[in-house]
């Protein structure tokens, strides 16, 4: 009866889909290249894979609704990375421990085990003590209809954990033993626990892998912890950590006693949008990293969750990542190789000069969905701030300022739609440097601003019209020299 009830509400939340997502699709926020759902809420990336041939994004969803509710699976696959095709839900709640009006089936991760495809789960219910987070196991042969574990759940929060705060698995296997890391929130601190298991379905705790000392935040959400190069990384979204929204440790792990000893931090991405971001191993074997573009109300920059909620859904990816571990044991994350693919009508510049206050325009497709790149030459450049407009137009604008006095990166959207607001913030790398990049990729409803050989980077959803398409760009304090400016429109990859 059990299996019968999910797939019963598989095929309504199908059902809803079908009759909803032709109207959703020629909404006006609606994403041009970068993930999002038929209609309905998304958040959360979850057991992101490369299985039989195809990757595979699982994601936290609402299909009923613009707003978070009780959630499911959602699931599409690709072959590039850049087309996606939709497949039916993969996870419904249907059992004691994950159905619930605001439970559900919460985030986690997948492994291949033989010929099939295993997701664990963060099942969420309320029976009357309170919500209660437990670890849940699904599996299928296909990697379309899944089936949970009769078992289920396999782990339940260890004493003086709260039961709400035991969630987001994430799995992978080393030597024949599959191991599991979850955040967790004991005495008010955070905690990544790692527990292992010969048969991915018995549990034993091992360790706790890392814990916050208060510094960190009081609850990790949706960890991340995987090898790169001869390290380990850890990844996680703190609550409580101020304007942090991703967070990475870098160190060793010992296999004998199952600790981390992590010497080197840093932050995924230092804008408003981008959390929870889960990575996998491609087929080539790039780690590549993907995260929600948006927010949670408990966090000090947030305002709410845009207006697309009045076209009927909410949410998307921000773009593929790659990530690379560099020699002093920092990160460096790369827009994936595959969305060169995207790129149309070039246009290039070998140099650029800016004179001071004078603002220069720069084209790049639209004006709206488009890549851009140039590098500033910082042994001709006596400037003390670069500013990078982006959709500009109708007295709007979103103003990227290079800070080469203060060493500072600032993106400011209070007068990017007349619906958002902040400023987020970074250090800027460019002491003893001669040279520095910036990269940027501008979608329907998002900037991706890309610095320092990809280490410092804003991700801002900006809500802007079609008619806000203008790229200006204005040296203050001097001038500024720019090289090798490169500017794309991008193809669209969802209609």
């Amino acid at each position: 009866m059990s299996e019968q009830r999910m797939q019963q509400q598989i095929e309504a939340a199908c059902a809803h889909i079908a009759q909803h997502a032709e109207s959703v699709r020629h909404s006006r926020y609606r994403q041009r290249y970068h993930f999002m759902p038929q209609c309905g809420w998304l958040n959360d990336p979850n057991g992101l894979i490369y299985f039989k041939g195809k990757y595979h994004f699982f994601y936290q969803y609402n299909p009923y609704s613009g707003f978070w509710d009780r959630m499911f699976w959602g699931h599409a696959v690709s072959e590039d990375l850049l087309h996606w095709d939709y497949l039916p839900v993969a996870l419904a709640p249907s059992e004691e421990y994950d159905d619930h009006p605001k439970g559900g089936c919460f985030s986690g991760s997948a492994i291949v085990i033989g010929d099939k495809l295993w997701v664990m789960y963060t099942g969420t219910c309320n029976n009357g003590n309170g919500f209660e987070q437990s670890q849940c196991v699904a599996w299928s042969e296909d990697g379309v209809q899944f089936h949970k574990y009769e078992g289920n759940p396999v782990l339940t929060a260890p004493e003086g954990v709260r039961p709400d705060c035991f969630r987001d698995p994430k799995v992978w296997e080393h030597d024949g033993l599959y191991y599991m890391v979850c955040g967790a929130s004991r005495d008010g601190k955070a905690q990544a626990l790692v527990y292992r298991s010969a048969d991915f379905l018995h549990w034993e705790f091992f360790n706790v892998l890392a814990e916050s000392r208060g510094e960190w935040g009081y609850m990790w959400e949706c960890p991340d912890f995987f090898p790169l190069g001869d390290k380990y990384v850890l990844m996680f979204s703190p609550m409580g950590g101020g304007e942090r929204t991703s967070v990475y440790l870098v160190g060793d792990f010992d296999y004998e006693t199952g600790k981390f000893q992590w010497s080197t931090s840093g932050e995924n991405d230092w804008g408003f949008d981008y959390y929870a971001p889960q990575s996998f191993l491609a087929p080539d074997g790039r780690r590549i990293m993907v995260a929600w573009a948006n927010s949670w109300d408990w966090m000090p920059t947030w305002k709410d969750w845009g207006p697309t909620y009045r076209e009927g859904w909410n949410g998307f990816f921000d773009l593929p990542r790659e990530v690379r571990l560099l020699p002093d044991n920092s990160l460096q994350f790369l827009p994936v190789k595959e969305l060169r693919a995207l790129r149309r009508d070039p246009q290039f510049k070998d140099v650029l000069e800016l004179q001071p206050d004078q603002e220069q325009s720069v084209t790049a497709g639209d004006g709206v969905a488009f890549e851009l790149r140039f590098t500033l030459d910082l042994e001709h450049t006596d400037a003390e701030q670069v500013e990078l407009s982006l959709r500009c137009g109708e007295g709007r604008r979103t103003v990227c300022t290079l800070d080469l006095k203060h060493s500072m990166m600032y993106v400011d959207r209070n007068n990017s739609d007349g619906w958002s607001r902040g400023v987020s913030k970074s250090p800027l790398f460019v002491r003893d440097k001669t040279l520095l990049d910036v990269h940027v990729f501008s979608d329907q409803s998002s900037l991706e601003i890309f610095t320092s050989d990809c280490t410092t980077n804003h991700s801002l959803n900006v809500f802007a019209s079609d008619a806000q398409n203008g790229i200006l760009l204005c040296a203050r304090g001097g001038g500024a020299r720019l090289l090798s400016l490169e500017g794309y429109g991008l193809e669209r990859t969802f209609c």
